[in-house]
């Protein structure tokens, strides 16, 4: 886009474009507005938890719904005047010399680059499951294991084996049951499981359905079904876009899917990219998320400061 072409409130160079705006991004953004940097954010709200009813573990923040936050983040961030929010998609980035060429509607350089446009989860192609991520059908019991302890739960098994679930839920419950969905356990682990209490049910999942008392119906090939209040699984998971790997930046194989990697001040391998939030890290939560932000937009500032 020509400067011609360009909407007047856009600038054609900023000192840090940050690529996603939920609790990373906006992190980032609120440091860097702070230190009177001229920031553009990304945001198109597709954000990975956008089916949750309800956060928590974010400290002044416990029960509120993440878009609530989110959108009171947008505001804090939006009061200071050298920061811009943009509703655009990027597509591609390419370091051009000092800066990079960020390329949405409107092409835009930036000095430096956080990229915080997080993961997306895959789950597995059982009828009713994607219904109910977010609500009944749960990744992180230190999100939801309070709000549901006591309730019987389903732990659902998937191609990396017998999740950690399964112990690790005892804590709030010892209702559980463990469905392997076809895949083999050790005799060790059944043993483990039946020391613990733990049912075991081996045959395939080919579905979900609710009952009349608003509880989960796991239907499984064998015939028989299994009523279960929540079910937690561990999705696999991949960086939302492909911006990382149009830098060059290096990824880590974590245990549900690939990351990028960091250092602890949140740059990547690739000199002036910074990345936050569940992007960078093999452990997902908000409020790891919005600490990798404010280290992100601090080490991003701190770069572009000339040396006395």
């Amino acid at each position: 886009m020509s400067m011609e072409n360009r909407p007047q409130n856009v600038p054609e160079t900023v000192d840090v474009a940050v690529i996603g705006g939920s609790f990373a991004g906006l992190s980032a953004a609120l440091y860097l507005g702070r230190a009177r940097q001229r920031v553009v954010v990304y945001d198109l709200g597709e954000t990975r938890n956008r089916f949750s009813t309800a956060g928590h573990g974010f400290l002044g923040q416990d029960g509120v719904a993440p878009a609530a936050i989110q959108a009171a983040g947008r505001a804090d961030v939006l009061a200071y005047p050298t920061v811009q929010i943009l509703a655009e998609r990027v597509t591609q980035i390419e370091r051009r010399g000092d800066v990079f060429a960020v390329q949405a509607k409107t092409l835009i350089h930036a000095r430096r680059v956080i990229l915080s446009y997080g993961m997306v989860d895959t789950l597995p192609a059982l009828p009713g499951l994607a219904q109910g991520w977010g609500d009944w059908a749960l990744q992180c019991p230190y999100c939801h294991g309070y709000e549901n302890a006591d309730r019987a739960t389903g732990i659902l098994m998937g191609a990396d084996g017998l999740p950690h679930h399964a112990s690790l839920l005892r804590a709030w419950t010892d209702d559980l049951t463990v469905f392997a969905n076809g895949y083999q356990l050790t005799a060790d682990e059944k043993a483990s499981l039946a020391h613990a209490g733990i049912a075991l049910h081996e045959s395939p999942v080919v579905g979900f359905q609710a009952d009349t008392a608003g509880l989960r119906v796991v239907q499984l090939q064998s015939g028989a079904a299994v009523a279960c209040a929540v079910i937690y699984l561990t999705s696999r998971s991949a960086p939302a876009c492909d911006l990382g790997e149009q830098l060059g930046c290096a990824q880590m194989d974590g245990p549900t899917g690939p990351y990028l990697e960091v250092d602890m001040m949140q740059q990547s391998s690739v000199p002036g990219v910074y990345a936050a939030g569940d992007l960078s890290r093999p452990v997902y939560g908000a409020v790891f998320a919005a600490r990798d932000g404010a280290m992100a937009g601090v080490a991003a500032h701190q770069s572009l400061i000339p040396p006395l």
